[in-house]
């Protein structure tokens, strides 16, 4: 009997275990909802945006401080932006361990000599990188409880600063792209310098597009333009990053949910499975030892 009561216990905890999931599971649902609505939402704005911008640098020779290339690369800003909680699966660990991969193929000597810094967005990302000793110069924990764009505008100037002044030559973002429920882009882009190339591969122009032949006439002029649009520019990146990265984030995780509820499931009917052969097992020696007591006593 105690190995039925084992099971019994066993069946109760994984059903309580499956509701909290399949709870999880129907929370990260509505989160995700409200998460894609802002995503696709901004979207259209931020590839104008780009579109905009790639123009304009290619059609002027600007020194603006945010274009400008380092004769040498001294010191490196990786912003990478986590979560802050768990239970969604590979979404944090695989960003992360793609990232250590690229920056051990790309900037070893970086690592080696001290000269690349951190900036974490998301409680995970920080205690993943601290616990690998990274510089983390910033930390944001809790920032998706509360995601404003003022939050992004406040990271992004930080660093924009930084890198004018010459601290950093170059600064990189690194966040999980939405793509699907069940599926994110691990992004690893360039933000600083501001690369025309890349802002032409991102808007989607080409050199030979009709539309990108045509010649503007921009008031009061392209420089002073671009001066303005570029900062609105980078925080708009990393603004669609965050967005981005919070709809991968709960798409995740009901997925994962979902997949720890199915689990669950399977689970709980092998376990009534093998309690009702149990059951009938001691039910059946019961039996066996009731009739062999009641033909022992038949034979005095």
């Amino acid at each position: 009997m105690a190995n039925l009561r084992d099971i019994r216990n066993r069946i109760t905890s994984i059903n309580n275990t499956k509701q909290i999931t399949n709870a999880m599971k129907m929370v990260a649902a509505a989160k995700l909802r409200k998460a894609q609505l802002r995503m696709t939402a901004t979207r259209p704005y931020a590839r104008k945006l780009t579109e905009v911008v790639a123009r304009l640098v290619a059609n002027t020779s600007s020194e603006n401080e945010l274009l400008k290339v380092p004769e040498e690369t001294g010191r490196v800003l990786v912003i990478v932006i986590g979560s802050d909680r768990g239970l969604c699966g590979g979404f944090n660990n695989n960003l992360f361990k793609a990232l250590e991969r690229r920056l051990h193929d790309t900037h070893e000597s970086f690592l080696k000599e001290d000269r690349l810094d951190m900036v974490c967005i998301g409680k995970k990302a920080e205690d993943y990188f601290r616990k690998r000793n990274y510089s983390i110069i910033r930390s944001f924990p809790g920032l998706f409880d509360t995601l404003n764009y003022s939050d992004a505008v406040q990271i992004m100037e930080k660093t924009s600063d930084q890198f004018i002044e010459g601290t950093y030559d170059q600064v990189l973002l690194v966040w999980n792209e939405f793509k699907s429920v069940i599926s994110q882009i691990r992004t690893v882009r360039q933000v600083l310098p501001v690369d025309p190339d890349q802002l032409v591969k991102i808007s989607g122009l080409q050199d030979d597009d009709s539309e990108g032949a045509i010649d503007y006439l921009y008031e009061p002029d392209t420089e002073g333009i671009l001066e303005s649009l570029l900062p609105l520019y980078l925080n708009t990146q990393l603004w669609s990053a965050l967005l981005e990265s919070n709809a991968a984030e709960q798409g995740a995780r009901m997925a994962a949910m979902d997949n720890a509820t199915e689990n669950a499931s399977e689970l709980e009917d092998e376990l009534r499975l093998k309690y009702n052969q149990a059951r009938q097992s001691a039910i059946t020696t019961e039996i066996s030892e009731i009739v062999s007591g009641a033909q022992a006593l038949s034979e005095e």
